[in-house]
């Protein structure tokens, strides 16, 4: 049996038009997207010293780059719920390097992300500037991982992650890996936190493979990219903000981790089955 991370999505050839569509989209996106982190840098050489682990101005600067994206790309970006006020921490299924903006656009949040994110050119610039959390999978380093998450919660930041582990194709919900959320069960955080469970979903444009905005497996970057830019009519992206829940409601990471896999599905199921 075939597994679903092998079976390509067929990207058409780019011709002239699309290049065009590539050429002003792209340059307005990146235009917009390092003048904000050229003016989030500034901000933060003001912000840092009065507020140190606080961003109290920065996060808007993000957020308005973000939802901008959606105003160049011409996607729709929808968003139901209501995203919480309490301290703690915001767990979403992953499709896409879309799911970045989108998230970023419907609320102001920090991300998680795995250290090799760091690293990459472009992005890791933009990922350490606007304050992710960057992770190991090295035990070696669960001490120190934590002494990080727990300061940047009692600070107030709300923490992003997906506990997938990987991104999908866009039309699935894989099992979410419990190790993180343990964070949540230390010192005594499980008393002042709470979780909200989030779904993304990606509708593809008319007559287009619903895993259109889906990127995974060993799929590239840049190709991707290209053709999104290139997309002379979009779909639309959902992301639904589901009731946040206390962490000390559950017994442990595994059955907090299970509940919030089973409420993103649910959601992840309804919004596809309805647009189907």
């Amino acid at each position: 049996m075939t597994d679903w991370r092998d079976v390509p999505i067929d990207l058409p050839p780019l011709g002239p038009m699309a290049w065009v569509r590539i050429t002003i989209k792209g340059g307005l996106l990146g235009a917009v997207t390092y003048t904000g982190l050229a003016i989030l840098l500034l901000a933060r050489l003001i912000e840092a010293p009065l507020f140190g682990q606080n961003r109290p101005f920065t996060p808007y600067i993000t957020q308005f780059v973000c939802k901008s994206a959606f105003v160049i790309l011409r996607l729709q970006l929808v968003v139901r719920g209501t995203p919480m006020a309490h301290r703690g921490a915001i767990v979403a299924n992953h499709s896409s390097w879309l799911d970045i903006f989108a998230l970023n656009a419907a609320q102001r949040i920090y991300f998680v992300a795995k250290s090799e994110v760091e690293r990459w050119a472009g992005i890791g610039w933009l990922a350490r500037a606007t304050g992710t959390v960057f992770i190991a999978r090295k035990s070696s380093e669960a001490k120190k991982q934590q002494a990080v998450f727990e300061t940047r919660l009692r600070s107030g930041h709300r923490l992003m992650f997906f506990p997938e582990g990987t991104s999908t194709d866009a039309i699935r919900v894989l099992p979410f890996k419990s190790t993180l959320f343990q964070a949540f069960y230390t010192h005594g955080l499980e008393q002042i936190l709470h979780i909200q469970p989030v779904t993304v979903i990606y509708h593809a444009p008319a007559g287009q493979d619903p895993r259109f905005y889906g990127w995974w497996g060993n799929m590239e970057f840049a190709p991707h990219l290209l053709h999104t830019l290139a997309a002379r009519q979009h779909g639309w992206v959902e992301v639904i903000f589901h009731p946040e829940v206390p962490v000390d409601a559950f017994a442990d990471r595994k059955a907090l981790a299970t509940y919030c896999e089973e409420v993103v599905r649910a959601g992840h199921t309804q919004a596809t089955s309805v647009s189907a």
